[in-house]
């Protein structure tokens, strides 16, 4: 172990924990005018972790992608964070000493940015998680840790100080849960914070959502992934034990593309993806991206109004593309012509509402 890092050691439960803060930590080394997160930066230097050799092979890959700076996903994705960010502090401008939750909330860093010196902030995640929380980001004063689920309606319980307003944020959160759990998420919430609100991010529209992630993309960028990602594969490849090898090729001869590779080595696999076309290296692109998330058939949501359906008490305050109002003169034009034509599309967007 390097001297002053501390390992972790990802599982199941624990691997969506790195792409977010590493992100947040991408993008303010890179664009910290825009969006700077001390926190994040500083626990990335602090883990012990070949981000770009993840024990879990597709997150490495990812990584290993993001890292060639061809269209950086998880730099983008954290613009949520500033989205978020604007919410709570408008929200306590005007309730100074709310209780703030997290929920989901992994190695989440908000707190540190937005911090006034007199909210209640929780952060609610797995035992798992929190655990691993805790050795990271031992809990600062006005801070209170939850290792629950977030179903478990008992964790209602433990929000205190909520006399002037309890607000949640939700970060790529509900896109792991079915329709029917984030309705009886949002009536649990209705019948224990009455008057509270709420604001997270949502995919809109597809029942293939990677597929239609992969649509939000113009056309050359579309070029430009299909050509980054064999060599985020290679690279990886060349430093990766070969059990995590093993896994790659298992999900390759998943995969429900006409041709396999006629082998398991690098070269195989080379001359496999040459031979594929463009749909169907998108559809491979797309396999990985599930196999890494296991988000089949995530939730999805067009209109916010359907809240309102599901509860009386739900009202919509606001509901806009992710990355609205989000200044773009420091950004590459990759990243510029992506936000665009994600926000034209309807990609992704942030619904705040009151319960």
């Amino acid at each position: 172990m390097n001297r002053g890092k501390v390992k972790i050691t990802l599982s199941d439960v624990s691997q969506t924990l790195l792409a977010p803060l590493w992100g947040r930590a991408q993008l303010s080394k890179e664009y910290s005018s825009l969006f700077y997160d001390a926190k994040a930066v500083e626990l990335v230097e602090k883990i012990d972790y070949d981000f770009s050799t993840s024990d879990v092979p597709f997150l490495g890959i990812l990584f290993t992608a993001a890292l060639k700076d061809d269209i950086s996903l998880f730099s983008l994705g954290s613009l949520r964070a500033k989205q978020f960010d604007d919410k709570i502090r408008a929200y306590i401008a005007e309730h100074p000493h709310a209780s703030v939750i997290s929920l989901g909330a992994g190695l989440d860093t908000t707190f540190y940015r937005v911090d006034n010196g007199s909210i209640h902030w929780y952060d609610l995640d797995l035992p798992a998680v929190i655990e691993i929380r805790r050795r990271l980001l031992p809990e600062p004063e006005r801070v209170t840790y939850i290792a629950k689920s977030l179903l478990d309606p008992s964790w209602c319980g433990d929000i205190k100080h909520t006399e002037d307003g309890v607000f949640m944020i939700a970060g790529g959160l509900f896109y792991y849960f079915e329709e029917a759990q984030v309705k009886q998420f949002f009536s649990m919430l209705a019948d224990n914070f009455p008057g509270g609100e709420i604001v997270f991010d949502v995919e809109s529209g597809s029942d293939d959502c990677f597929s239609a992630w992969m649509n939000i993309f113009p056309p050359e960028q579309r070029d430009k992934m299909r050509a980054a990602w064999p060599e985020a594969l290679r690279d990886w490849w060349e430093k990766t034990p070969q059990d995590q090898k093993d896994k790659v090729n298992d999900m390759i001869a998943a995969l429900k593309t006409p041709t396999k590779p006629k082998g398991k080595e690098w070269s195989d696999l080379e001359e496999w993806w040459d031979q594929l076309s463009d749909e169907e290296k998108e559809e491979a692109i797309v396999g990985f991206m599930t196999s890494f998330s296991g988000r089949v058939g995530m939730w999805t949501l067009k209109d916010a109004n359907e809240f309102t359906k599901w509860d009386s008490c739900i009202t919509v305050i606001d509901h806009f593309p992710m990355y609205q109002n989000i200044p773009r003169d420091s950004l590459s034009v990759e990243m510029r012509r992506f936000m665009d034509y994600s926000d034209e599309k309807g990609g992704s967007s942030i619904i705040h509402l009151r319960v």
